[in-house]
Order: C-alpha cells, then sequence, then structure tokens
C-alpha cells in the first residue's frame, strides 16, 4: 500500500476558514493540502489539474466573501464528479438539513462533514473517500436513515435494509451485525444492489438511491 500522502484540495469562500483548513489538514499525518480556491467555478479546473485524491467542498460558496459569484458547491460538485469521476468530494459545511445532505450527495458527494464538529470527523471522512467508501457526520447519516419511500422497488426487503445501513454510513461488519448475516452474504446483496441500481460502489449506491427517491424525505 502506498505512503504517499492523501492530496487535498480546499474549496470555501472564506479565507479564514480555508488557512484553518490549511493548518488542520497538513498537521495530520498523511494528508497534504495542494490548492485551495474560494470559487466553485475555478474548483472544477483545479481539480481536473491538479488530480488531489479529495476535494474539501464548502456548500454555499456564493454566501460568503471573496467569492466571484459563480457556482454553488453543489453544481461545483456536480460538475467535478462529471469532469473527473474518480476524484471524490467530501462536503465541508456549516448548514446540516436534510435537503443540503440530499442534495450534495445526488450531485456525487462522498461524503458530508460538519464544520461545528470534531476534526477526527473530517480526517475519517477524507480518508473513506479515497477508498471508494461514504464519510457522513453523525447529523448527515441521521437524515439519509429513514425507511425507504416506495416498497415496491426494484430491491427487495432485505437489499432495502442494507441499503438503508449504507446510506447511514454501515461499513460491512456493521451491516452484517445489524441484520445478523455474515460480512459474504452482505458482499453478495451489495453486488445485487449495485446491478440492479445500475451502480459500482457504495458512494454512487447511495447518490442513485437519493436520486431515484428510494430515500425518504421529511
Amino acid at each position: 500500500m502506498s505512503d504517499a500522502p492523501v492530496r487535498i484540495l480546499i474549496v470555501d469562500d472564506h479565507a479564514v476558514v480555508r488557512a484553518g483548513l490549511r493548518a488542520l489538514l497538513t498537521g495530520e499525518p498523511g494528508l497534504d493540502v495542494v490548492g485551495e480556491t474560494a470559487d466553485g467555478q475555478e474548483a472544477v479546473g483545479l481539480a481536473s489539474r491538479l488530480r488531489p485524491d479529495v476535494v474539501l467542498m464548502d456548500l454555499r460558496l456564493t454566501e460568503g466573501t471573496g467569492t466571484r459569484g459563480g457556482i454553488d458547491g453543489v453544481e461545483a460538485t456536480r460538475r467535478i464528479t462529471a469532469a473527473v469521476p474518480d476524484i471524490p468530494v467530501v462536503v465541508f459545511t456549516s448548514h446540516d438539513t436534510q435537503g443540503d445532505v440530499l442534495r450534495a450527495l445526488a450531485a456525487g458527494a462522498r461524503g458530508y462533514v460538519l464544520k461545528a464538529g470534531p476534526p477526527e470527523e473530517l480526517f475519517r471522512a477524507v480518508r473513506a473517500a479515497t477508498t471508494g467508501g461514504m464519510g457522513l457526520a453523525p447529523e448527515a447519516a441521521g437524515h439519509l436513515a429513514g425507511h425507504l419511500a416506495d416498497p415496491e422497488t426494484v430491491l427487495s426487503g432485505r437489499e432495502i435494509q442494507v441499503v438503508r445501513l449504507l446510506a447511514a454510513g454501515g461499513s460491512n461488519r456493521s451491516i452484517a451485525a445489524a441484520l445478523f448475516l455474515t460480512e459474504a452474504t452482505v458482499k453478495t446483496h451489495l453486488v445485487r444492489i449495485y446491478r440492479k441500481l445500475g451502480t459500482e460502489n457504495r458512494a454512487s449506491t447511495v447518490s442513485e438511491a437519493v436520486r431515484r427517491g428510494l430515500l425518504e424525505v421529511g
């Protein structure tokens, strides 16, 4: 396994926040900041040019000072995941409404962390995103852990349970424990779910479930 640090691009329209994030992230072993910007459109170009391992994205870019007007964090996330789908985006924001979480994940974000949370939560989300996982703050996971909206889906009852736990940030081991299954059985369910939803990994499966309205809102 490579010992190279995780390379991070910071996107936030507050200079003080960017400076604090840079200091926090570079002070954590295995993490490195390779670029920063206040502008969503510039972030798309920097992601393509710098090829970071993770983009750390503020949600409301047009509401702070220093922005040039452009696109917000959700649209920037959507464009980055479309242009360079192998680069995960983790949203780092002060906003934790269900609508914000769903919009971000539907745009392709692989993590959602709150600025008020502990640094360890941010570090975990960044690292999870680089390995194809989902890094969700407990508040964000709580918004996704409701019942699936439509029982008449292409998924079986058991698969619906797996997707619900997946959306809450569960690992294969924790899902297996919650459902009294083996990890091998959980992996089999995931393969079938990916095939049915046309997805390739945990992050895209949660995003597709949100897009299809499979997760209850409100």
